[in-house]
C-alpha cells in the first residue's frame, strides 16, 4: 500500500480547520497530484482509494487517470479529523488545540481527547483502522494507492504501526507517496516522506 496526504488545497491555504468535505484542490495542488502520479507510475497500482473529501477525490482523480484509468473508490472512514463546531475555523487558537489534541492521541495515546465538540482519537482511530484494515485484506499481493489526510491517516498509522514520538514533528507533506506494508500479522511503515522538525502535524 502506498499512502500520501491529499494535494494542496484551498483550505490548507485559508488556514482552516476540519473535515471541510468541499474544499477544492488549488492550481499547486493539482500539480502536485500529477507529480505523484509519476512517483506512482511502474509500481502497478491496481485500484486508488480515497477519502470521500473532495480535495482527496481530485487527488486520487488525478493520479489514477495518469495511471491509465485505474479505478477510483472512496471510503468515508478515510476523512479527516472532525472539529464539531469549530468546523471551518481560522483562529490560530483552533489550530493551536487541533494540533494539541493530534499528539495528546499520536505521542501520548490519551484517546479522550477531542477538538471542541468534534471527534475524539477513539472514534478516529477505530475508523481510520478499520478502512486500512479492509483495503489491505482486499489486496493482498496487489499494490494499492491511498489519498488521506495529515491528521487522521497519522493516526490510524501510528495505531497500526505503533509510530507515535518516530513521526510527531514530522507532518506528512502534500502528495507524497510512502509505503505502508502489512504481512497478513503486523503493519509496518518502513519509512515516513518528512523528516522531524520538532512541530506538530496541522489538517
Amino acid at each position: 500500500m502506498l499512502c500520501m496526504r491529499h494535494a494542496e488545497s484551498e483550505n490548507v491555504v485559508a488556514g482552516a480547520a476540519g473535515a471541510l468535505p468541499l474544499a477544492a484542490l488549488t492550481a499547486t495542488g493539482r500539480a502536485q497530484a500529477a507529480e505523484a502520479a509519476e512517483r506512482l507510475r511502474g509500481e502497478g497500482i491496481s485500484r486508488v482509494y480515497a477519502s470521500t473529501a473532495l480535495r482527496a477525490r481530485q487527488t486520487a482523480e488525478i493520479v489514477a487517470e495518469a495511471l491509465g484509468q485505474v479505478e477510483v473508490v472512496t471510503l468515508p472512514g478515510l476523512v479527516e479529523m472532525g472539529v464539531g463546531e469549530r468546523e471551518g475555523a481560522t483562529d490560530p487558537a483552533v489550530r493551536a488545540r487541533s494540533a494539541e489534541v493530534l499528539r495528546s492521541w499520536i505521542v501520548d495515546g490519551r484517546l479522550d481527547e477531542a477538538v471542541a465538540d468534534g471527534e475524539d482519537g477513539h472514534a478516529v482511530t477505530a475508523r481510520v483502522v478499520a478502512a486500512l484494515t479492509a483495503i489491505a485484506a482486499a489486496h493482498r499481493g496487489e499494490t494499492v494507492a491511498l489519498v488521506g489526510h495529515v491528521g487522521s491517516l497519522t493516526t490510524g498509522l501510528s495505531a497500526l504501526c505503533g509510530l507515535g514520538r518516530r513521526v510527531w514533528g514530522a507532518p506528512l507533506p502534500h502528495a507524497t507517496p510512502f509505503p505502508v506494508e502489512w504481512d497478513g500479522s503486523m503493519w509496518r511503515c518502513p519509512s515516513w516522506p518528512c523528516p522531524v522538525q520538532g512541530r506538530g502535524a496541522r489538517s
